[in-house]
């Protein structure tokens, strides 16, 4: 299989310059992903709200790479403040629970103010046939 760029249509690709996934071989590397709604560039307040969409977002990034969350071998969060993440954990474990994949959270400074949570995945595909 060759190289594939994936793009959710959000602005910040196009204005930043890089692509939401890049699959590559078995492996796909989804970009840090934030909790906007990217068809209305809109997002929630709260950060469990927010974590909720980012695994949509992945979701659906993954999906175009012909993967699913199921094959996430890696995960890092990075929330603005690190006393939210508590918050995100009933959202994370809805998503992730069974996959159980090596993770990292980080606090950190994110690009707009609205971001309270950003989600970074790297995946296996598993073999398909």
């Amino acid at each position: 299989m060759s190289r594939k760029l994936i793009s959710s249509g959000s602005s910040f690709e196009r204005e930043i310059g890089y692509s939401r996934a890049v699959a590559d071989g078995d492996w796909v590397f989804v970009s840090g992903t934030t909790g906007f709604d990217y068809a209305s560039m809109t997002i929630a307040d709260d950060v469990a709200a927010q974590a909720e969409q980012c695994l949509k977002n992945i979701a659906q990034a993954l999906a175009q790479a012909d993967a699913s969350l199921a094959d996430v071998v890696r995960v890092t969060y990075i929330l603005r403040e690190a006393s939210e993440f508590e918050r995100c954990w009933p959202v994370l474990r809805r998503w992730l629970g069974e996959v159980r994949p090596a993770a990292t959270m980080i606090e950190a400074r994110l690009l707009d103010p609205r971001i309270r949570i950003e989600i970074e995945v790297t995946a296996k595909r598993a073999p398909r046939g």
